[in-house]
C-alpha cells in the first residue's frame, strides 16, 4: 500500500495548502486528485526547430500514462535550445548558456511548486544535460524519456544529413560545392522530427541517459515518434509514479560507479567530446566527488570503439539502433563496468543487462574485435593547458596523427580565423590559434569553432595544420589534428592569452600534453605586459552567464553558495 509521506501534500487548512487548493480545485482537480503524487512533465517544445516539433505529442502520452498510474502531471515548459536555430544570435554564445538557463527554469517551478518527481523529456543537445543536472541538484525521483533522432534525407540517391549540410555550407563557401546543390541538400537533408541522426551530441548525451542509469534500458537512441519511442514514453509514465513511492533518487543512482559506466559508453561509441563537460556538471550537481577530465584518460586506456556511426565511421543511427543501441555496447562492455549501479528500474545494472542481446556484432563490435583499442578522445594537460584540454581523433589507426609541432598564427575570433584560412594565410605546419571564444570570453562558448575545422578540411590541410581553441566543437566536428576547450581559457589570463605569431606549440596525444614552447621568463613579462584580458561587450542573459559561469573543470557549472 502506498501510504509514504508527500512533499506535494500540505497541512490541511494552512495557507500554502489552502491557495494551492484554490488554484488546483480551479482546475478541475478532485480532493483526492489533490493527495495523489504531483509529477512534472518537462516539456522544451517549440516551433523554432524540428528537435522539438514533437514534444507536444510525447507530453499527451506520458501525462496519460501518469493519470492512469494514479498520479498526477503537470505539464512544465522550458527554453528549447536547437544549436542550429539558436547560434544565429550571440555570435553563437547562447547555446551552452541555454543548458543551465534550463536548469534553473526548471528549479522554479518544480521545486518552487514542491512537486514529488520529474520525467523530462529529452531532445537536443542541451536537454539531456540539463535535465540530469536538474535531476542531481534537486534530488527528486526523476526519469529521463529519450525522445529520438531525426529520419535523414537522401539527394541524388546518396544519403544526406545535418552533418552534411554543416559541412557543406562551408565547402560552398570555399568555392567546392555549387551554392544551388547546398540549397537541394538542405532542402533534403532531414525528414521528420528529432536530433541530429548522428553519433554528435543528442545521440551520445542520450547514450549517457541510459548508461548513468537514469533511463529505461533499452530506449537510446531511438528514432522520434516510432512505436519503440512511444511505448517507452509511456512505460516511463508508469515508472515514474511507482519511483515516488519507492523513494528512489537521482542521487541513489548517479554514483561514482554511473559515472564511470557513462565514461566508458561515451568511449566505446566515440561519442561527442561535449559528453565530458555535461557529465562533470551533473556529477556537481549531482554532489558526487569524481573527476570526469581524469576519467577519460583512465579508461580510455582500456576501452575500445566498438561502434562506428557518423560521423566516426560509415554507420547510421538506424544501424546502431537496430543492432541494440546503448543496451548492446553496454552489454559488449560488461566485463568492465560496475554492474552494481542502481538505475531508474529499480534494479542494478547487471540485472538490466542479464537479457541483453547484441543483434549485429559487425554494428556493435565485441571487445576482442573492436574498430580500434585507441582512445577517440583524450584529455590533454601542459603550460598551454594547465587544468585541461580535450582532442577528439575518432577511430584512430596508426596513420591517423596524434603528435605535432609547429608555429602558432593566432587569431580572436572564428570568422577572421575563417578568412585567414580562404586567403591561405594559414599553410602546413601552423598551429591555428583561435581565443576568447570559451564561457567567459564568448561569452557562453561563443562560435565558430567548428566552423573553422570545417574549413581546415575544406582548405585541405587537416593533415598539415592543428587546431587549438578554447571555444567548443560541435558534436559533429572529427577532423583533422583538433584541441579545444582549453583551460583556463583566454579570458581569464590562461596561457592562450600569452600566445602569439611564430611561438612553438607542440602537442602530443600519446603523451596527453599540449605546451607552449616559450621560455618562462618571456611569458612572465608577456603576462605583465598583458594586464587583465578585455572582454567582449554583453548583456541580458549572456552577461549574467559570464558573472556567475565556473571553469570547465566543474563542466562550466554556474556559481553556488557554500
Amino acid at each position: 500500500m502506498n501510504e509514504r509521506p508527500l512533499r506535494s501534500n500540505f497541512e490541511p487548512g494552512t495557507t500554502r495548502e489552502a491557495v494551492r487548493r484554490a488554484q488546483w480545485k480551479a482546475l478541475g482537480l478532485s480532493d483526492k486528485d489533490l493527495l495523489k503524487p504531483k509529477i512534472a512533465v518537462v516539456n522544451s517544445s517549440s516551433e523554432l526547430a524540428i528537435c522539438f516539433r514533437h514534444l507536444d505529442e510525447v507530453a499527451k502520452v506520458v501525462k496519460d500514462s501518469i493519470w492512469a498510474s494514479g498520479g498526477l502531471p503537470f505539464e512544465i515548459r522550458t527554453a528549447a535550445p536547437s544549436d542550429f536555430i539558436i547560434s544565429a544570435g550571440g555570435a553563437g554564445g547562447y547555446i551552452l548558456p541555454s543548458r543551465d538557463l534550463i536548469v534553473n527554469d526548471m528549479e522554479i517551478a518544480i521545486q518552487g511548486a514542491q512537486l514529488d518527481g520529474m520525467i523530462c523529456l529529452t531532445s537536443c543537445d542541451k536537454t539531456p544535460p540539463a535535465h540530469l543536472m536538474a535531476a542531481g541538484r534537486f534530488n527528486i525521483p526523476s526519469i529521463i524519456v529519450v525522445c529520438g533522432y531525426q529520419a535523414s534525407g537522401e539527394y541524388r540517391g546518396r544519403h544526406v544529413d545535418i552533418e552534411d549540410v554543416f559541412m557543406g555550407s562551408v565547402q560552398a563557401s570555399f568555392g567546392k560545392l555549387d551554392p544551388q546543390e547546398l540549397h537541394e541538400m538542405a532542402n533534403n537533408a532531414i525528414r521528420g522530427p528529432g536530433v541530429c541522426s548522428g553519433m554528435a551530441t543528442a545521440n551520445s548525451m542520450h547514450v549517457v541517459c541510459e548508461a548513468l542509469g537514469m533511463s529505461l534500458p533499452g530506449s537510446a537512441p531511438v528514432q522520434a515518434m516510432s512505436p519503440k519511442m512511444i511505448d517507452f514514453a509511456r512505460q516511463s509514465g508508469e515508472r515514474i509514479v511507482q519511483m515516488v513511492w519507492d523513494d528512489l533518487k537521482p542521487r541513489d543512482i548517479m554514483t561514482e560507479a554511473a559515472f564511470r559506466n557513462a565514461v566508458s559508453a561515451v568511449l566505446a561509441v566515440s561519442g561527442s567530446i561535449n559528453c565530458i563537460k555535461h557529465l562533470q556538471a551533473t556529477a556537481v550537481e549531482s554532489g558526487v566527488d569524481v573527476d570526469v577530465f581524469a576519467l577519460f584518460n583512465e579508461l580510455g586506456r582500456r576501452t575500445p570503439v566498438l561502434s562506428a556511426v557518423r560521423p566516426n565511421g560509415d554507420d547510421t543511427i538506424e544501424a546502431f539502433e537496430a543492432a541494440g543501441g546503448a543496451a548492446a555496447v553496454l552489454k559488449q562492455l560488461e566485463k568492465q563496468l560496475d554492474l552494481d549501479a542502481m538505475t531508474v528500474t529499480g534494479r542494478t545494472l547487471g540485472e538490466n543487462l542479464a537479457s541483453v542481446e547484441v543483434r549485429d556484432a559487425e554494428v556493435i563490435r565485441p571487445v576482442d574485435r573492436p574498430f580500434s583499442n585507441r582512445p577517440p578522445i583524450v584529455i590533454l594537460h601542459g603550460s598551454l593547458a594547465p587544468e585541461s584540454a580535450v582532442v577528439k581523433l575518432g577511430l584512430r589507426d596508426d596513420d591517423r596523427k596524434a603528435s605535432f609541432e609547429g608555429e602558432a598564427i593566432v587569431y580572436e575570433n572564428g570568422p577572421d580565423a575563417i578568412a585567414a584560412v580562404q586567403r591561405g594565410d594559414v599553410k602546413p605546419g601552423h598551429v591555428l590559434v583561435v581565443r576568447g571564444m570559451g564561457p567567459i570570453g564568448g561569452p557562453g562558448m561563443a562560435g565558430p569553432a567548428s566552423a573553422v575545422v570545417f574549413a581546415v578540411y575544406s582548405a585541405g590541410l587537416q593533415n598539415d595544420v592543428a587546431f587549438v581553441s578554447d571555444g567548443q566543437l560541435s558534436g559533429l566536428c572529427n577532423k583533422g589534428l583538433t584541441v579545444a576547450e582549453v583551460s583556463p581559457e583566454a579570458a581569464v589570463g590562461g596561457p592562450l592569452a600569452l600566445v602569439q605569431n611564430g611561438d612553438r606549440i607542440s602537442i602530443d596525444v600519446d603523451a596527453c600534453s599540449i605546451n607552449l614552447v616559450v621560455a618562462a621568463e618571456e611569458l612572465e613579462r608577456r603576462r605583465a605586459a598583458l594586464g587583465t584580458p578585455p572582454l567582449k561587450p554583453s548583456s541580458g542573459w549572456l552577461s549574467i552567464y559570464r558573472r556567475a559561469v565556473q571553469p570547465m573543470s566543474t563542466g562550466a557549472v554556474l556559481i553556488r553558495d557554500l
